[in-house]
């Protein structure tokens, strides 16, 4: 059985055009688009477009990263997807973020909240319910922000385990995501394990926590030299290797208006969602030890 597997942070539902001119103080504010001669700057929701964007990816199970938390239930519905969501950093004042976000996403930025999702589309992963057992293990507390893992065991067996480690910091990401490993392998006991999501850290940077991950726990391989997204597994085994997928953009025709006009200052142009390029990986597997106790799981702290 082959099953594909995709991670991609969601840069909390914002779009990211090649070129950082196009995020203006006029298009914060005001929220006027920005353009170039191939991409526009777009300060509205795009739920409609990235959840487009995953339904024509091919995956069974995606793990995302700075993913808006109120998008959860809208996602599982138009994906047709199981979930695992994991509030991660800035949820203080859910209900009032949502509502500025969806106003202004890129004026409240990553101050909306954020969260890690495990989706599961349970075509090949059988069982009813697809997902047996959620755990959450938060990894770091206090400055610069909380960080937490969700470990997902499947009914099949296959454990998942989905993190974004601190960024711009290899000195917390790096026991942030050797923590979160240690613990998802000793809870996934014997069962298949995929180890991932935006670690923010680089291999050819940070050797030694990589040969740590594959040495002591048996995950590897690591997507590329300098990528930060990674699908590390043990158990499964590589059909395709992780590598980047093509970076999701949307297409506005000429003359397109939208509803109203809204959008007419995009037409012609291209809409690149989020910073990151997804990261897919495919595996072939047979059969999958029986799990142990099944459960909703708990919170660890660090």
């Amino acid at each position: 059985m082959r099953i594909d597997v995709i991670t991609w942070n969601l840069f909390h539902g914002r779009d990211a055009p090649p070129d950082p001119a196009l995020f203006t103080w006029r298009s914060r504010l005001l929220k006027v688009t920005e353009r170039d001669g191939t991409y526009a700057q777009v300060n509205r929701s795009l739920f409609a477009e990235f959840a487009t964007a995953l339904s024509a990816m091919s995956w069974d199970l995606a793990l995302l990263q700075e993913s808006p938390p109120r998008w959860a239930p809208r996602l599982v519905e138009a994906l047709g997807a199981e979930s695992h969501r994991v509030l991660t950093s800035r949820n203080w004042l859910p209900v009032l973020q949502g509502a500025f976000a969806d106003l202004n996403p890129d004026l409240i930025a990553s101050s909306e909240g954020g969260s890690n999702l495990t989706l599961v589309r349970a075509a090949q992963l059988g069982g009813e319910p697809t997902i047996a057992e959620r755990r959450t293990l938060v990894i770091h507390e206090g400055r610069p922000e909380r960080r937490a893992m969700a470990f997902t065991r499947l009914a099949a067996g296959l454990c998942v385990a989905n993190l974004h480690a601190t960024n711009d910091r290899p000195e917390l990401a790096g026991p942030e995501v050797l923590r979160a490993a240690e613990l998802a392998v000793e809870w996934s006991g014997a069962a298949p394990l995929i180890f991932g999501g935006d670690l923010n850290l680089r291999p050819a940077e940070q050797p030694a926590v990589f040969e740590a991950l594959r040495d002591r726990h048996g995950l590897a391989p690591p997507t590329a030299p300098h990528a930060i997204d990674h699908l590390l597994s043990r158990g499964l085994e590589l059909t395709e290797p992780p590598a980047p997928l093509p970076h999701p953009e949307v297409a506005r025709p000429a003359g397109f208006g939208g509803p109203l006009g809204l959008w007419r200052r995009e037409a012609g142009h291209r809409i690149r969602l989020s910073d990151h390029a997804p990261v897919g990986v495919a595996y072939s597997i047979d059969a999958v030890p029986e799990p142990g106790a099944r459960g909703t799981g708990t919170d660890v702290a660090p």
